[in-house]
């Protein structure tokens, strides 16, 4: 059990380094604050998963760091339940010049472990981490992939009630990403509580049970995670009103452009319930109210999690729009929906260049719902078919018998 109650925490920042000493000689400030962290208050309970979303700057890794101890704050109150660990910067608490077996005791020992507890779970630590050989090499010489292997395997054998993770899970590769998101179910399956901060939404959409965004320092959402990606997505476009208070409407942005009407239909159901693998048609009527030389289309299709599964844009597709003052223009975008049976939704964005962090004209979150309902052709399994050919050739058993003969020699040395 995590309990965060207005937790302040500003920084002085100095124009040059000798300004502190002429702010004591004087006792005149040349200094400016910084508020990392501006009152901000959450709870999470055990088994439960917060995600925390915010741009860079918003106070994400100074909250983490109060919370684990590197830091202390200003003023306000936080209680926990347990041992906390996890992941920050990458390299945090360990020492380059030792190996990564040396580090796995002064880590643990850091994280709060005895040393019998570090003896005893060390063999699982270093089976878990994959790094072989290399764990009783220097940590100099690891890749920030490695590192962050031997940080989670540590940081998640500490026995802690709670589990931070930052950024630095992104830099691992896939299959031991995937290794440490089914470790971290497992977790929280258990009772764990885990703070999870990503810029991956499917990530937190995923894992996570609410969600709140920080801007300034400031908890400006929380809620549900589909709720915090979207407001998230809001920030990003530079539309928020900073108020504090969840944003109820879908549809946002600058409105020098919008999509005045839009259809979704299949082409052989005429309706919004489709099979997988037909093809549909979404109509749309776009009209500007201002001269625009740059005009990008955008749709994103989501799953009933909110898991983005596909999208993409007219820049991507190399087919720039300008439009006129009043002109209205009509558009057909066309997909053949090869997804698993289920609830889907389309968001539809209309902005400059090839995102809509730059110039968001209108975001339309969820504005089509369709339904997919059976297969046509072959079956598969997952949340999309991918085009895929097989072929089978016999093998000349001239060809086999030296790859037979060196597997047979090789079994023999």
């Amino acid at each position: 059990m995590i309990d965060v109650h207005e937790l302040r925490k500003h920084f002085r920042f100095y124009a040059k380094p000798s300004d502190r000493l002429r702010e004591i000689v004087t006792r005149r400030p040349r200094h400016h604050v910084h508020p990392a962290l501006d009152g901000v208050s959450f709870q999470v309970a055990s088994g439960e998963t917060l995600g925390i979303l915010g741009r860079n700057g918003a106070g994400k890794s100074t909250l983490l760091k109060i919370l684990t101890g590197v830091l202390l704050p200003d003023s306000g109150t936080f209680e926990l339940t347990g041992r906390i660990t996890g992941l920050l910067e990458l390299g945090t608490g360990f020492d380059t010049n030792l190996t990564g077996d040396q580090n796995i005791l002064a880590n643990g020992l850091l994280l709060g472990m005895t040393r019998q507890e570090v003896e005893a779970r060390r063999q699982a630590i270093i089976e878990f981490s994959e790094l072989g050989s290399f764990i009783h090499e220097p940590l100099r010489t690891y890749s920030s992939g490695m590192v962050m292997r031997l940080a989670f395997a540590i940081g998640i054998h500490a026995d802690p009630q709670c589990f931070v993770i930052d950024e630095a899970l992104s830099v691992g590769d896939a299959h031991f990403q995937q290794k440490c998101m089914r470790r971290i179910r497992d977790f929280r399956a258990q009772g764990g509580s885990i703070i999870f901060v990503s810029h991956d939404l499917n990530a937190v959409k995923m894992l996570c049970d609410k969600v709140i965004v920080l801007e300034g320092g400031r908890a400006v959402f929380s809620g549900d995670p589909e709720s915090g990606a979207n407001y998230y997505n809001r920030l990003l476009a530079e539309e928020t009103d900073l108020d504090g208070q969840a944003v109820q409407q879908a549809h946002y942005g600058s409105g020098e452009v919008e999509i005045e009407a839009h259809d979704l239909r299949g082409a052989q159901s005429e309706g919004s319930t489709l099979s997988s693998g037909e093809r549909a048609h979404i109509d749309l009527t776009l009209h500007a109210h201002e001269d625009l030389d740059d005009v990008t289309l955008g749709l994103m299709i989501r799953d009933r999690f909110g898991q983005d599964i596909f999208g993409t844009n007219t820049w991507y597709l190399g087919q720039p729009l300008a439009m006129r003052a009043g002109e209205r223009r009509r558009c057909r975008l066309e997909v053949d929906v090869w997804l698993a049976p289920g609830k889907y939704t389309l968001t539809l964005a209309l902005h400059a260049g090839s995102d809509h962090t730059t110039r968001c004209y209108q975001w339309c979150d969820n504005l089509i719902r369709f339904d997919v309902a059976g297969i046509r052709g072959t079956q598969f399994g997952g949340l999309c078919r991918l085009p895929l050919s097989c072929t089978f050739e016999p093998l000349d058993p001239a060809e086999a018998a030296p790859r037979d003969q060196e597997g047979a020699d090789a079994a023999s040395q």
